[in-house]
C-alpha cells in the first residue's frame, strides 16, 4: 500500500477557515485509510462491537466503550456516512481499565462497568486493583453524551489521572469497509482547543467543511496534541466512597450546522419518551411466553433504532454498521415485515422512495425512469461524485416492491390520500417494469449489470458468486431470477386494488390480466419436474438456471405458485440439502458452489426465512411454517433475543447455537422485523380495510407458545384486540376488543 503523505510539513501551513469563520491550520492533503489487517481478515472484522444508534447518528465500540484507531471492525462515531470519532480511548493511571461487564441493550445507550488495574509508582502499588470503579454511561441523542463515574471503595484516599485519546479521520463508511480506496483524501486539519472545549476539522473532496465538537465538563487539566490526535487529561482525587463523575459531548457538524446542547438528563428523557412513543404507537403483542415477549420487543426497540429521517419522513436504515442508509428492498421488506404491528411505518418509506424515484437514464448509477432506488449515501465519496450512490439504482426488484408496500399499506389502511399522491409514482414504477424491466419483451423482469461501479447480481442475493447452475457454474447474460417475477406478480395484483379506489377499473383490469399470464408464464418457463420446484433463475440464453435455491420461497409468498405445485415446492425446501435445523439455507448443499460460510451460497437469512414460512403458510403448509418458525425461535435466544443479518448454513448440533456470520450486521432491519411477520404468518392475519374486513386464515400457534393477545391491531380507522389459544393440534381465536366498523372472520 502507498504511503500518505506527510500530514505535518516542514514549511508554515496555510489556514483554512470554517463556515462559523473560525481558523484552523491546514496539516496537508490527507492520505488514504490505512487499517491495521485487509478487510478480508475475518478474526478482527469479526470483532464483537457495542452498537447503539438514534437518528442519524450510530456509534460503534468495543466493549470496552474503547473506539481503537485503525480497526477493520468499523468502530466509532459515524453521521450522514462520515465517521466522526475514530479514536476513543480512556486509560486511568495511564493504564486501560479491567472490563467487569458492558451492554447496548437500549438501542440509544450503552452502560460499560469496569475496575482499575493495580496503578504503580516506582515499583509500588499506588492504587490496589479492584478499588476505583469506573462506570462509562453512554447515550446517543443529538450528540453524543458520555458520563465517567469514578467512585473509591477503598479505606484510603486515592489520586491519579483520567485521560482520554480522541481522534477524527472522517473516513467515509466505503473506505471504512474497503469497498474503495483513494490515494488523496481531502484537507487535513489540525485540531484546536478553546474555551468550549476541543474540534476536530476536515475539508472533504465534495468540499464540505466537517467538524467534530467535543465538549468537557469540568474542564481537563491539561489538553495536548500527539500529531493529528488530542490528548484530555483529568487530576482526580478521591476519598474512600467518594464518586467524581466527568462528562464529554461530541457532536459532529456538517457545513457548520450545530444544535443547541441539552444536558444529559434531559437529552435521556427525550429519547426515553421517543422510545415510548415509538412502541404505543403500534400494536401490542404479548404471550405466555417470556422469550417470544422479548424477541417482539428487541424487533420493536431495533426498528426505532434504525429509523432515520429523510426530509422529514421515517425510513427503515437496513442495517449497523455498514449500511445505515435508505436501500431500496431492504426499507420496503422490513415495512413489509412489520405491517401488523404498524402499517404506518410504510407511509414514510414509500414517500421517501418516491422522491428519489429515477427520472432519467444514467448506466453509471443504472438508473432508468420509473426505477426505484437501491441505495442512497450522503457522504463525501457520494457528494464529490466518486461514488455513483447518489442514490444509486442497481436492484431490479426494489420496484415491484415498491408496489407491492403501496399495495399492503392500502389494504391496511385504507389511505386512498397518500395512494392519490404517489398515483404517478405508480405509473412511473409500472412502465419501468413494463419497458426497462423486461427489453426482450419475454413476459418477466430481468436485469444485466450497465455502470462499470454497479453490482453484477442486482436481486436480493447481490454477491457476484450466488447465481449459479446445478454445477456451481455462474450464470451469464441477463438473469431473470424466480423471487423477482413473484414480486412483480403480486405488485400488479395489488396495486390494481389501488387503480379500482382511484377510479380506474380498465387499469386494474389490465394489471390483472398480466399477472394472470405471467403466473401461465412462470410456470412453464421456471418448473424443474425433475427437482419438484422452480428454477433459480432464467440466464441470458433463456436456459434454467437449475440452482436448487432459497428464492422460490418467495415466489410462494407472492402467491405465484400454482396450488397444484405447492406442496412438492415446500418439501424441496425443507430437505436435508436445503434445511440446516436453523433455517432453510441459500443454496442447496449438493451444489458444487455450497459453501455454509458463504454470504449467499449456503447461508441462513431471516428475513428469507420469514417470507418463505409465510409463503409455506398461504399454501397451508402449516407444519413446515411451525419447523421454520421454531428454528428462528430457537436461533434467537441464543443470540440475547436479537437475530443476525444471517448465520452460517452448517448443520444444527444439539445443545449448540448457529455459528455466527463473521460480519453480519446487527441490528439489521429485515433481521429485526422478522418475529412481527412470524407473527403475522403463523396467526393468519390479513387485512382488507377498504372492504371493513379482516381474515384469520388456519390459525396455528407453535408448540412453544399457548397463548397469543394482540391489542390495538390497526386496521383502517378500527382497533382491534385478538385472542389465539393452542388446545392440543388446534388453534383457538376470540375477538377481545373492536372500536370502529371492521367484520373479522376465520377461515379453515
Amino acid at each position: 500500500m502507498s504511503q500518505p503523505p506527510d500530514l505535518h510539513p516542514k514549511t508554515s501551513p496555510s489556514t483554512t477557515k470554517s463556515p462559523g469563520g473560525e481558523e484552523f491550520d491546514v496539516l496537508g492533503r490527507a492520505g488514504p485509510l490505512r487499517l491495521r489487517s485487509a478487510p478480508g481478515v475475518l478474526a478482527e472484522a469479526r470483532q464483537d462491537l457495542l452498537v447503539i444508534k438514534e437518528g442519524a447518528l450510530f456509534l460503534c465500540s468495543r466493549p470496552s466503550g474503547d473506539i481503537l484507531p485503525g480497526f477493520v471492525s468499523g468502530e466509532g462515531l459515524y453521521s450522514e456516512d462520515t465517521r466522526f470519532l475514530s479514536e476513543f480511548r480512556l486509560t486511568v493511571g495511564g493504564k486501560t481499565p479491567v472490563l467487569l461487564s458492558s451492554n447496548a441493550g437500549l438501542a440509544y445507550a450503552m452502560v460499560i462497568d469496569a475496575t482499575n488495574p493495580n496503578l504503580m509508582d516506582g515499583g509500588v502499588v499506588k492504587v490496589p486493583q479492584q478499588t476505583i470503579s469506573v462506570q462509562r454511561f453512554r447515550l446517543l441523542s443529538d450528540r453524543l453524551y458520555e458520563r465517567i463515574s469514578m467512585r473509591n471503595y477503598g479505606t484510603e484516599p486515592v489520586g491519579s489521572t483520567l485521560q482520554l485519546s480522541l481522534s477524527a479521520d472522517y473516513a467515509d463508511t466505503f473506505e471504512v469497509r474497503g469497498v474503495t480506496s483513494r490515494d488523496e483524501r481531502g484537507q487535513a486539519l489540525a485540531p484546536k482547543a478553546g474555551d468550549s472545549g476541543l474540534k476536530f476539522g476536515y475539508v472533504g473532496q465534495d468540499d464540505v467543511f466537517r467538524e467534530t465538537l467535543v465538549g468537557f465538563d469540568p474542564r481537563p487539566s491539561e489538553i495536548r496534541f500527539e500529531g493529528d490526535a488530542a490528548v484530555v487529561c483529568w487530576d482526580f482525587k478521591l476519598a474512600p466512597g467518594e464518586k467524581q463523575s466527568f462528562e464529554v459531548t461530541v457532536e459532529p457538524s456538517i457545513g457548520g450546522s450545530t444544535r443547541p446542547a441539552a444536558r444529559l438528563e434531559a437529552a435521556e428523557r427525550r429519547v426515553e419518551g421517543a422510545y415510548r412513543d415509538w412502541h404505543a404507537s403500534g400494536s401490542a403483542i404479548h404471550s405466555d411466553n417470556g422469550h417470544f415477549n422479548g424477541f417482539v420487543n428487541a424487533a420493536i426497540r431495533d426498528l426505532k433504532a434504525l429509523e432515520t429521517s429523510i426530509g422529514g419522513d421515517g425510513i427503515f436504515a437496513a442495517g449497523i454498521p455498514w449500511y445505515v442508509a435508505p436501500f431500496g428492498r431492504d426499507s420496503l421488506l422490513t415495512s413489509l415485515e412489520a405491517m401488523v404491528w404498524n402499517p404506518g411505518t410504510a407511509a414514510g418509506c414509500l414517500k421517501v422512495m418516491a422522491g428519489w424515484q429515477a427520472t432519467e437514464d444514467d448506466p453509471w448509477r443504472d438508473a432508468e425512469p420509473g426505477k426505484i432506488p437501491h441505495e442512497l449515501r450522503r457522504g463525501e465519496l457520494a457528494g464529490a461524485g466518486l461514488i455513483p450512490h447518489t442514490p444509486y439504482y442497481g436492484t431490479v426488484d426494489a420496484t415491484p416492491l415498491f408496489l407491492v408496500l403501496a399495495g399492503a399499506y392500502y389494504r391496511w389502511t385504507g389511505d386512498l390520500d397518500l395512494m392519490k399522491r404517489l398515483r404517478p409514482n405508480f405509473d412511473a414504477a409500472l412502465a419501468w417494469i413494463r419497458d426497462f424491466g423486461d427489453p426482450d419483451g419475454d413476459g418477466f423482469v430481468e436485469y444485466n449489470q450497465r455502470g462499470r461501479e454497479g453490482l453484477q447480481n442486482q436481486g436480493w442475493k447481490d454477491s457476484g458468486d450466488c447465481i449459479v447452475h446445478a454445477d456451481g457454474s455462474l450464470a451469464e447474460g441477463s438473469i431473470a431470477l424466480v423471487e423477482v417475477q413473484g414480486y412483480v406478480y403480486l405488485a400488479k395484483l395489488r396495486i390494481a386494488e389501488v387503480y379500482d379506489a382511484l377510479g380506474e377499473p380498465e387499469v386494474a383490469a389490465g394489471l390483472r390480466r398480466e399477472a394472470g399470464q405471467l403466473k401461465e408464464a412462470f410456470d412453464a418457463a421456471f418448473w424443474m419436474p425433475g427437482e419438484g420446484t422452480f428454477a433459480l433463475a432464467l440466464d441470458g440464453a433463456k436456459k434454467q438456471v437449475q440452482g436448487v435455491a432459497s428464492n422460490v420461497g418467495h415466489a410462494l409468498y407472492c402467491g405465484l405458485v400454482e396450488p397444484r405445485r405447492a406442496a412438492a415446492v415446500g418439501e424441496r425446501l425443507m430437505a436435508p440439502d436445503m434445511f440446516s435445523g436453523w433455517g432453510i439455507r441459500t443454496l442447496s448443499k449438493k451444489n458444487p458452489a455450497y459453501n455454509p460460510m458463504g454470504y449467499h451460497v449456503g447461508s441462513v437469512w431471516p428475513h428469507d426465512n420469514v417470507i418463505i414460512a409465510a409463503g409455506l403458510k398461504r399454501y397451508g403448509l402449516v407444519t413446515a411454517t411451525d419447523r421454520i418458525a421454531t428454528a428462528m425461535f430457537d436461533a434467537a435466544i441464543f443470540s440475547d433475543l436479537r437475530l443476525d443479518e444471517l448465520y452460517c448454513g452448517f448443520d444444527r448440533r444439539a445443545g449448540l447455537p448457529p455459528v455466527n456470520y463473521p460480519v453480519a450486521c446487527s441490528p439489521q432491519a429485515w433481521a429485526a422485523a422478522v418475529p412481527l411477520m412470524l407473527t403475522q404468518a403463523f396467526l393468519g392475519i390479513s387485512a382488507q380495510a377498504p372492504a371493513g374486513a379482516l381474515t384469520i386464515f388456519q390459525p396455528a400457534l407453535p408448540s412453544w407458545l399457548n397463548r397469543v393477545e394482540i391489542e390495538n391491531l390497526q386496521v383502517g380507522d378500527s382497533r382491534l384486540g385478538l385472542e389465539f389459544t393452542r388446545q392440543g393440534d388446534q388453534t383457538a381465536f376470540a375477538l377481545t376488543r373492536r372500536e370502529g366498523s371492521i367484520r373479522v372472520t376465520i377461515e379453515n
